[in-house]
């Protein structure tokens, strides 16, 4: 597997996202230039998903392949990237893995190399976790409550931890085994537990790793109304 992968894309579903978008490319640029990931091409991937505010402009601005969409749909919109992405770079076949993040969430600079590592060791997919980011809507209690709702299942030490979280935010697979998939399917929410449950039952080798964490928005006022913001929202009133 030393070879693989030979590409990479990265898949940003964003929903009136200007305000926090540059900072996740910009994130990501650094984490294309890291030096275990530098060898490979890697392409950002914004699908402007029913926007009225400034995405495009500030995807265009960065850089990005932009597919403007109009579906009000994350699945829909995350599986428009992957196949934007499949077609820019056919040339690479199964060589190509897809990354996502989500359009309010910065990744570490070693976010693509962490993923690319574990692919040349034969994982297929990878399914990271995510940090809580300070904003001014967030409590300190909502914020505590998440943590510990969390972090339930995390054994104590130092060791590994194969979590039980899927996140669209921090996920990566390889391009064959997405499709043999299915890819992400239509649903409002939810499509990425749904495309690693049917990588699952493919009996897909999966890494569930916490050694890696994307910091995401704290933000209460969700995008979707099943969405992570949505969760955080309940939280504050449990």
């Amino acid at each position: 597997m030393s070879g693989f992968p030979t590409a990479c894309a990265v898949i940003v579903p964003a929903h009136d996202e200007a305000a926090t978008l540059s900072a996740t490319l910009h994130s990501v640029r650094a984490a294309a230039r890291h030096p275990e990931a530098a060898a490979v091409p890697v392409l950002s991937v914004v699908v402007a998903d029913a926007c009225t505010d400034g995405t495009v402009a500030v995807a265009e601005a960065a850089g990005a392949l932009v597919v403007r969409e109009s579906f009000h749909n994350v699945g829909r919109a995350r599986a428009s990237g992957a196949q934007a992405a499949l077609r820019r770079l056919a040339a690479y076949g199964d060589g190509l893995w897809l990354a996502t993040t989500d359009a309010d969430t910065v990744v570490p600079p070693r976010w693509l190399a962490h993923q690319l590592r574990h692919a040349r060791q034969g994982w297929e997919c990878v399914v990271g976790t995510v940090r809580l980011a300070p904003h001014p809507l967030l409590s300190a209690t909502t914020a505590a409550r998440h943590d510990a709702h969390y972090f339930a299942q995390r054994p104590p030490g130092p060791g590994a931890w194969h979590h039980p979280h899927v996140h669209g935010a921090n996920l990566g697979v390889a391009a064959g085994p997405y499709r043999a998939a299915g890819g992400f399917p239509p649903l409002a929410h939810s499509e990425d537990r749904a495309l690693v449950g049917a990588l699952e039952r493919a009996g897909r080798r999966i890494l569930r790793t916490d050694a890696c964490p994307v910091l995401t928005s704290g933000r209460v006022d969700s995008r979707a109304p099943h969405g992570f913001g949505a969760f955080l929202t309940s939280l504050a009133h449990t």
